[in-house]
């Protein structure tokens, strides 16, 4: 063969992968965003799982279709079965006592339309996917339709602790999966979740959910980098125990309140709250850099701290109201537990800075102007946050709330919640005041000191 027909060949190649890679690329499309629905039972001795995937997140298959591309029910069997055990079954993997459940039965795969609204129940989901199979006399594009899958494991006991780790995000860019836990006395713990959550007891005891939720307070404060640069900000003219036990234990009091208050409700339910949170958090470090620019008095700072601490527990609640489903029957332990991990990871966000500092101060650059380089650099950062994320605020249209028993019952709430701010403010200063710890303040702090120096 000559040079001039193998570049014939590979010329015409080209053009024929070209041709045919549209086509391609929409039958392995992965879809934007799929939502699965699943129920699990533990009852006697099986354990049931029944799963509704789109059937648009089953590209990989090539499902018989007739006409403009309707499914061929009666020859799609391979197909499906073939589906639901590469897509589903082997992408979520159950545990009993921490053990997992090998051995599996792919009990029965039935393809629904996208309008059946049977998995709004337990009972509902498990009739329809036992129910005759669709014929192809229904008109059902492959794409359109929804799989229903139910699948059963042996296990030991259903009063035993059980757990799932559903690997299912390759299903689409972003996977949400909605799993409600059918208790054996009758309860349901409902999960909602983005992507691969990792393992998620279903019905776990108090102390697995306090160890969750420890590791997600201390995560949560380490990734959260407005809130170090608050602390980075709070400690760098306060180096000394003395004079960090005030500020540090006003800030934890200040956040574990509103914490709490919003775990139980006390937050107003608009869409504006969050970016206003967002705002302030980014204020109190722009104010808490000038502060050290300016020299404030520092006697003073557990007081601002307090203030700010109530902001940034706001800012906590975020977080913890999105996983509080992960509790289980555990909602105050739960929410001790993950102020035990931010509390946690402060302190360690404190043990790594201060000698840091300290060896800055000492060997670099005079504390003075170094608090001055540092906070305006900080100051910088947050203001431009502040700026974006007010920008974000405006965006939203405040209206009069309706002056209903529902605003008059928030009221009342709001109105405790301060009752309680102002108890534990009064109760800080008389606790500092008896053990001389506002007093050491005054004769200390960058304001002191002269740039000269």
């Amino acid at each position: 063969m000559t040079l001039k027909k193998v570049l014939k060949l590979m010329v015409q190649s080209l053009l024929l992968m070209a041709v045919l890679s549209p086509s391609l690329s929409i039958a392995h499309d992965i879809p934007s965003r799929v939502t699965v629905h699943a129920f699990v039972k533990p009852e006697g001795n099986l354990l049931t799982a029944l799963i509704r995937v789109p059937m648009e997140a089953l590209g990989e298959i090539s499902f018989p279709l007739i006409g403009p591309g309707y499914i061929q029910l009666s020859e799609a069997d391979f197909q499906i079965n073939d589906a639901a055990r590469v897509y589903i079954t082997e992408s979520i993997h159950f545990y009993e006592n921490d053990i997992q459940l090998t051995e599996k039965t792919l009990e029965e795969v039935r393809v629904s339309l996208p309008s059946n609204r049977s998995f709004t129940n337990y009972e509902d989901a498990l009739e329809n996917i036992l129910s005759p199979r669709l014929e192809d006399s229904v008109d059902l594009f492959w794409r359109q339709g929804v799989l229903d899958i139910m699948v059963t494991y042996p296990i030991q006991s259903e009063a035993s602790d059980f757990s799932v780790n559903p690997q299912l995000a390759t299903l689409s860019n972003e996977t949400s999966t909605v799993l409600r836990f059918v208790l054996p006395e009758g309860g349901e713990r409902v999960f909602n979740y983005l992507g691969n959550p990792g393992i998620v007891v279903l019905d776990p005891r108090w102390y697995q959910a306090a160890f969750r939720f420890v590791a997600m307070g201390f995560e949560h404060i380490l990734e959260g980098t407005d809130h170090l640069l608050f602390l980075f900000c709070l400690v760098l003219p306060l180096r000394s125990l003395r004079r960090l036990i005030p500020v540090v234990t006003a800030f934890t009091v200040a956040h574990s309140i509103t914490l709490i208050g919003a775990a139980f409700g006390v937050t107003p339910n608009v869409l504006w709250w969050p970016p206003l949170i967002e705002t302030l958090i980014a204020l109190s470090i722009v104010y808490m850099a000038f502060e050290n620019i300016v020299g404030a008095r520092l006697e003073h700072r557990w007081i601002v701290t307090f203030g700010f601490g109530l902001v940034h527990g706001f800012g906590f609640s975020f977080l913890f109201s999105d996983t509080l489903q992960f509790a289980g029957g555990h909602l105050f332990s739960s929410l001790l537990a993950f102020n035990v991990g931010v509390e946690l990871g402060q302190l360690l966000v404190l043990i790594l800075v201060i000698p840091v500092l300290n060896i800055l101060f000492s060997k670099f650059v005079k504390e003075r102007i170094g608090s001055i380089l540092l906070s305006a650099l900080l100051a910088h950062s947050a203001w431009h946050w502040m700026l974006e994320r007010g920008e974000g605020l405006s965006a939203y249209q405040l209206q009069m709330p309706l002056f209903d028993y529902i605003f008059f019952a928030g009221l009342m709430r709001w109105g405790m919640m301060m009752i309680v701010i102002a108890g534990a403010g009064w109760g800080l200063y008389e606790l500092f005041r008896r053990f001389n710890l506002i007093e050491s303040f005054s004769t200390y702090g960058p304001a002191s000191e002269e740039i000269a120096d």
